[in-house]
């Protein structure tokens, strides 16, 4: 190993265990020694949050019958009232997916207690869908059209953005000049002249608030729609990033 890559590795030693502070600040960071000179490594995390103009609810029809093909076609039938409510309230076909249909035998086991085997009482069906819309303000309503058209399986709203992206274009300028400045932070404590950008790297996670839970009990009585308050979303943009520090 030459003496110049000795002199930087410790350069880059030193300045970490004195900045530790920094080092915790954009995440993760490191030196690497090399021939030309050190590798400054970080990462910067911007976050930018916005109301959401999108929304999907999910909701289902369950029914249940002594045989089978008597709980399919009965489901299929409230599914029928359901998509149709949804359509009424603006929703396009294209933007109602099948989320899950399932079949399964149903027992009764109070009579377990005494000894006796589960008895058999039917089949029951569930068939979900779920639906997305732009129109953020009237989604309580949606909700309580697809309970009154016979919905017994409600969940969501889930909010986002129809362009995440577009909420980023300030943040990758605002997350590279925090990374200059850094930069040139580190090269400076550590005694060099300055940093130069050797590579960028992006990775970055679109958040939302966890689902409103949602039950067929909770429609309101009067002609007033069920309150929703879509609040914000948030996407956050991360930048990775190398500088070599220059003497």
């Amino acid at each position: 190993m030459t003496k110049q890559m000795l002199t930087a590795m410790a350069a880059g030693i030193a300045l970490i265990a004195a900045m530790p502070a920094a080092a915790q600040q954009g995440g993760s960071t490191g030196m690497t020694a090399t021939a030309e000179g050190p590798i400054l490594g970080f990462s910067i995390s911007e976050e930018v949050r916005a109301r959401p103009d999108l929304a999907t609810v999910g909701a289902g029809v369950t029914t249940t019958a002594p045989m089978a093909v008597e709980a399919m076609r009965a489901n299929a039938g409230a599914m029928d009232k359901l998509i149709a409510a949804a359509k009424a309230r603006g929703i396009k076909a294209e933007d109602i997916q099948t989320s899950g249909i399932s079949l399964s035998p149903q027992y009764d086991y109070s009579s377990a207690r005494e000894g006796q085997p589960p008895r058999f009482i039917g089949y029951q069906v569930t068939n979900s869908v779920r639906a997305t819309t732009g129109r953020i303000d009237e989604i309580g309503a949606l909700l309580d059209a697809l309970v009154a058209a016979g919905g017994t399986n409600i969940d969501g709203p889930w909010f986002a953005m129809k362009e995440p992206d577009a909420m980023l274009v300030g943040a990758r300028g605002a997350a590279i000049k925090a990374a200059e400045a850094k930069a040139a932070d580190y090269a400076r404590l550590a005694g060099y002249r300055g940093a130069e950008l050797v590579s960028i790297s992006e990775g970055g996670m679109i958040g939302a608030p966890p689902p409103m839970p949602y039950a067929r009990g909770m429609v309101a009585m009067e002609a007033k729609a069920t309150p929703v308050e879509p609040g914000q979303v948030g996407n956050t943009l991360t930048l990775n990033f190398q500088y070599r520090l220059v003497k």
